[in-house]
Formats: C-alpha cells, structure tokens, sequence
C-alpha cells in the first residue's frame, strides 16, 4: 500500500499545460531577430547571451570589434545564432548600417534594446564641465538612441511592428552630482524619446519602453563608482534592499518588455533600482 500511494501519479491536465507553457517561456523569441546596441560586455553582453538562450537570432553591435566577436563566439558555443557589427551609434551612417545588418543577415527585425552608453564627466559641475565631454555623453547616450531608433523603427514597420527597449538610468528620474550634468541631460532625453516613439508608433506595432538601472555590477561600473571599496559601500547606502544589482536583474527586465507579456506596455520606463528612488 506504502508503495502504491509513493509511486508518481500521472500529471494532470493543469500540470501539463503548465509544463507545455514553461517550454514555451523558454523559448518566447524563437526565429526573432533582436538587435543590441554595446552589447559587447556589461549589460548589453548579459542581455544577448539571455535573447540567445530564449531562441533569437542576436545582433550585436559596438565600437571595439573583440569583445564583440568573443560574445557571439560564447552565443555560438551554447548552439545560439549571433551577429556582430562594428558600430558607432552617435554617427547616422553606423546606425544605419547596423540595422541593415539586421537585414542583410537575418531578414528583418523584430526587437531591439538600445543599450550603448558613456558616462564621462563624473563628478564635474556644469562649469567646470569640458564642452567636449558634453558632446560625447550627449551624442552616444541620446543621439545614439536618437538614431538607432530612427531606423529600428523604420526596419519594424516593414515587419509589421515590435518592441523598443532603450537603457536609461535613475539619472532620468532624478539629478546628481556624481554622475555629472551631461549624463543626467542625456538619460533625461532618453525618456522622452521613449515616450515620444510610444505616442508616435503605438498604432502602427511598435511599442516603446526604457528601463532605468541604478547601480549594477558591470566592468563600467567597477572601474569608476565602485573602484575601491570605500566607493563601493557608499554606492552599497543608497540602495534600500542593502547590495549592488546584478546584469540578470535588468536583462530579465528588457526580456519582458520585448515579450508578449508585455503586450500592453509601452511608454514607460520603470527603475531597476533597489528601492535607490524610494
């Protein structure tokens, strides 16, 4: 009797679905075409290699040939398909090249995170704030996104629509003077180009969205505001739930907004923030 109520019962047909709807979750960007901006390490790199895991077909793009290549080598090893393209967003004619790629590789394009982003300037009041500085923030992190965008979203028309996910900060939210003037202008530009391509394209398809990450453990990161460990900790005090974020922790974020579960989200940009805008 002990044995009988012991052996593995059939699944039922709640259980079944269940299990039919996680292999399905698994792979919610099969033969998708997904484009990502910087995604030659940090963020962008952790975000293609999740697109990848879920079935979609990965363009990668950045200025540093490399790394870029290294990441859709480690696509390529875990049976995933990738493409990298040397980029540099702030110029017309690489952002439109890239998004050809998409195309000329591909076949189309179906979802893009815009991630590719400077900080510059760390530190530095707007007076003392080199001009040069200014443009190079301003024209990577929003004209950048400025760009991409422009023909992202004239590559998803001809798909017949898909999403937009642009990387902005807690910097679009709220100012600070350790990031600097012309970080804060340009992800406060971000979420109204978010906003603005939400109102523009939400009856053609295409939604929009931004997430707004503050502190995560990146190679970027590390190198400036979390370099030594008295920064660390101070960095460690404006986060409530107590610990830096984590690559995963965003890219989970940009996967939903991408995925039909987000179907009737666009024009908005949520923090990633552990509480740093409560």
């Amino acid at each position: 009797m002990s044995g009988f109520l012991m052996s593995p019962q059939p699944a039922t047909g709640v259980e079944r679905a269940g299990e039919r709807d996680k292999k399905e979750m698994n792979k919610r960007f099969e033969a998708k075409v997904v484009l990502i901006t910087g995604g030659t390490s940090g963020l962008g790199q952790d975000a293609a290699l999740a697109f990848a895991r879920e079935g979609a077909q990965v363009v990668i793009s950045g200025r540093r040939r490399e790394p870029g290549e290294q990441t859709v080598a480690m696509i390529r090893q875990a049976s995933g398909e990738a493409h990298f393209v040397q980029a540099d967003v702030s110029k017309p004619a690489d952002a439109e090249a890239m998004v050809n790629a998409c195309i000329e590789t591909y076949g189309g394009l179906d979802y893009a995170f815009n991630n590719a982003g400077i900080e510059g300037g760390a530190m530095v009041h707007i007076a003392d704030c080199d001009p040069s500085v200014w443009d190079r923030v301003i024209g990577t992190n929003l004209t950048g996104v400025f760009l991409s965008m422009k023909y992202e979203i004239q590559a998803m028309l001809q798909r017949g629509g898909g999403a937009i996910v642009n990387n902005s900060a807690v910097a679009g939210y709220k100012s600070s003077k350790v990031v600097g003037a012309a970080y804060v202008a340009s992800k406060h530009g971000v979420n109204g180009l978010t906003k603005t391509g939400a109102l523009e394209y939400a009856d053609k398809g295409i939604r929009v969205n931004a997430v707004c990450p503050a502190m995560i453990r990146t190679p970027m990161s590390e190198q400036t505001l979390l370099k030594d460990k008295a920064l660390e900790q101070r960095a460690i005090s404006l986060h409530p739930i107590g610990r830096i974020g984590n690559p995963e922790e965003v890219s989970a974020l940009v996967l939903w907004l991408c995925s039909d579960e987000a179907s009737f989200v666009t024009g908005t940009a949520i923090p990633v923030d552990g509480g740093f805008l409560c």
